[in-house]
Parts: structure tokens; sequence; C-alpha cells
């Protein structure tokens, strides 16, 4: 006896209010839920597992608009198809044709616009917009970002290899994460072809085969009292006390710049910079020599009597008032010193090469105090100490060193 389908009539559909299925035939069914709503639902087998398919409710889709899409289902499966897959197959199809309007350049704003509140430093947005606008948006910017494929991503990268490594490798890895984000977006479908494990190592040298690692030019530690004698002589701003204490502490350039009273306790000699304002994200105790303390006394007792100074009033606060010095406000006193052969990070390695070569210091006492990253993983999970006392005491002897020979 034959299947009876179209059992169901209008009327039937619109006086159905008891919740259940309500079969019409041809795997057609009217659902009614317990809040009284109606649906067609598409029931069928498929490989030994029941299976169902919602065609939408019945104030859009009318019987015969339901009997007609139940229909496609059946050839569906007569053809050996899911009707399921077609479909998410198909809104996946359409999602991707939405998105082929995203450029990369979008996405790539798109993200550095999500990860901007999560950089410690605001320059890291400029510095990837910058090096994107230079060497990527030109080659890739307008396309669309599911086109960019090998060839547009080497296209950008070849010519910027070899004569800037450093900057063309970080401008892969901003590559590869923006086409990262884009997939996890849906804007893109695919490998991702700015990999470097097991692709681009393939194709382009290894950074280090290509460039050797260029040092930030540095005093020689025997040069460092006079160097500081003419700072203290000719210099009395607030950069050179900046740039001093720098040189004292071996610290950062940033981290001098940010540093605020309520990190400081005088009395103790320790200097506490938060992790949020380390390089390492670790938080980093400095112990302050008696001439450290001799630069930061002074403005801390001029900090005690100004009105409407808080513990979070900067220490080297630059032109604009709550602003702290720029990044090239120490870069142009050394200018102005006549030292442009010398960088501001370098007096960093001034402190590493006189540890090596004038103190029986361990190697460890004096990375820590660089606040450098243990890069022995096992050695980094059992090093519990900051080592401090130890740099308590060569930290004194490096300021004797810098002001009293």
């Amino acid at each position: 006896m034959a299947r009876q389908v179209a059992k169901l009539s209008p009327v039937a559909v619109k006086n159905a209010k008891a919740k259940g299925l309500y079969p019409d035939g041809g795997n057609l069914y009217l659902q009614v839920t317990t809040s009284g709503s109606k649906s067609w639902l598409f029931r069928y087998m498929l490989h030994g597992k029941a299976k169902a398919m919602g065609l939408g409710p019945t104030h859009t889709i009318s019987l015969a608009e339901a009997r007609g899409l139940a229909a496609d289902c059946r050839k569906k499966l007569l053809e050996g198809n899911d009707p399921l897959s077609v479909r998410k197959a198909g809104k996946n199809k359409a999602k991707l044709d939405a998105a082929r309007s995203m450029t990369f350049k979008q996405c790539a704003e798109a993200y550095i616009e999500a990860h901007r509140a999560g950089w410690k430093n605001a320059k890291h947005a400029w510095q990837w917009n910058n090096s994107l606008t230079n060497y990527v948006y030109p080659v890739m910017g307008k396309s669309p970002v599911q086109d960019v494929d090998l060839a547009l991503v080497m296209k950008a990268l070849e010519p910027i290899w070899k004569p800037i490594t450093e900057t063309a490798t970080r401008v892969r890895g901003r590559i590869e994460s923006i086409l990262d984000w884009a997939t996890v977006r849906q804007y893109r479908q695919g490998e991702n072809p700015a990999r470097w494990k097991g692709h681009l190592e393939n194709l382009l040298p290894r950074p280090s085969k290509v460039q050797k690692i260029q040092h930030y030019p540095a005093l020689p530690h025997a040069e460092i009292k006079a160097f500081l004698t003419k700072l203290n002589k000719n210099h009395p701003g607030t950069a050179a006390k900046a740039l001093k204490l720098l040189i004292l502490t071996a610290t950062r350039s940033s981290e001098v710049r940010g540093a605020k009273w309520q990190e400081f306790d005088l009395r103790k000699a320790i200097w506490v910079v938060p992790a949020e304002r380390i390089k390492m994200g670790k938080e980093h105790r400095i112990p302050l020599s008696k001439e450290a303390l001799n630069i930061l006394r002074p403005l801390y007792q001029a900090h005690q009597e100004a009105k409407g100074s808080g513990p979070d009033k900067l220490v080297f606060e630059g032109r604009s008032k709550g602003k702290p010095l720029s990044d090239m406000s120490l870069l142009m006193l050394l200018r102005r010193m006549k030292r442009a052969d010398l960088t501001v990070h370098g007096f960093r390695s001034t402190f590493r090469d006189w540890t090596a070569e004038n103190t029986n210091y361990a190697r460890e006492v004096a990375e820590a105090a660089l606040s450098h990253a243990i890069e022995n993983k096992v050695e980094a999970a059992y090093r519990r100490s900051d080592l401090f006392d130890k740099r308590k005491l060569m930290m004194e002897e490096w300021a004797k060193y810098c002001t009293t020979r």
C-alpha cells in the first residue's frame, strides 16, 4: 500500500494546539511546542541514525512551502547527501562569500584594535601599523583576506628578508597573527600561509643565518665616570637625572621614564617595578645604591612639598603635566652631549661588560640585575630567589665604580 502524503490541511495546521508532532507524510511533520509555537520538521534516518532538520516556523513557511522543502530534502537523500550537511555547507559558503569583502587591511586594523588594551606599551600599536603600512599593505592590503596566499606573503617578505631581517621576521609574525584572527572570525578558511614551522622555513633562510645580531652601541665601562662627570656638570635637567638613575640601576628607558613614587621605598632603598611595566612581565625589585638615593631624595622632597602630589605621580614628568618624559628625551640628551654614537639601551651593556670584566659576581646575578629571562626552562623552574642581597652589593660597587675612581 502506497505511503500516504499530504495528510494535513491549512485548517488543521491552524487548529493544532496540543503539544506534539503531526505527520503530513513524506518525512514532514508539524511540530507544536508546550508554549504553542509551531514549526516544520523534516525527520529522516541516515546510516542508522535518526536526524531532524528544522524547516522554519509556520507563520513564515506555509504548508505548501514546507512540502516543497521536504521534497528537496528527499531528493538530496536519494542522491546520497545529508540535507543537514548540505545546508551547513551552504551557510559556510555564504559566510565566506560575505567575508570576501573584508580586506586584509580591515582585518589588520580590527586585530590591532582588539589587542590594543592588552599591550603593555602603547607604542606597540604604532609599531604594528607602521610596519604593515610600509611593507604589507602595498602588497595585500586591498586583497580580500580569504585570497591571501603563499604568493602574496612571499611577495611582501622576500624584498625585506635580507636587508632588514629583524623587521621582516616581526612582519611575518604579524601577518600570521592577523590571518589566524581572520580564520577564527570565519573571514577565511584553510591553512595559514605565513606560518614559519614546516612552511616558510623551507622557503626563506633562517634569520640567524642571514644577519648577525647587531648590539646596541655602548660606552666602554672605563669611560663611565668621565661621562657622568660631564653629565653632572653641564646638564642639570630632568632628563639628565633620569639618565643617571638609569645608568646606576641598569634599567630600561621605559622603566625609568614611567617610574612613580609609589614604587619606591627610599628608607629601605628599594625600587619595585610592577610586572605590567617590565618587558618580561615579572615584578622586578631593584636595590638602590647611595648614589641612586642621592638623585631620588631631593626629587622626593620636592614631590612632598608640591600641592596635590600623590603616590601615583611620575618621578620624571615630561613637559606635559602628568605625562612621562618622551622616549626621545634621553636620546636627544645624548645628542646634546655630542654622543650620537651611543644609545640609551647601550648603558645596560656597559654595566654587563663591567660585571664580566671587573667583578667576580656570578653570571646569574648580573642577569637578574638586568631583569633578563632565564632561557633554560629547567633552571627557570627551580630558580626561586631574585638574588636581591647579592645584587645589592653589586649595585653599590657599580655606583662607586661610576663615581669615585
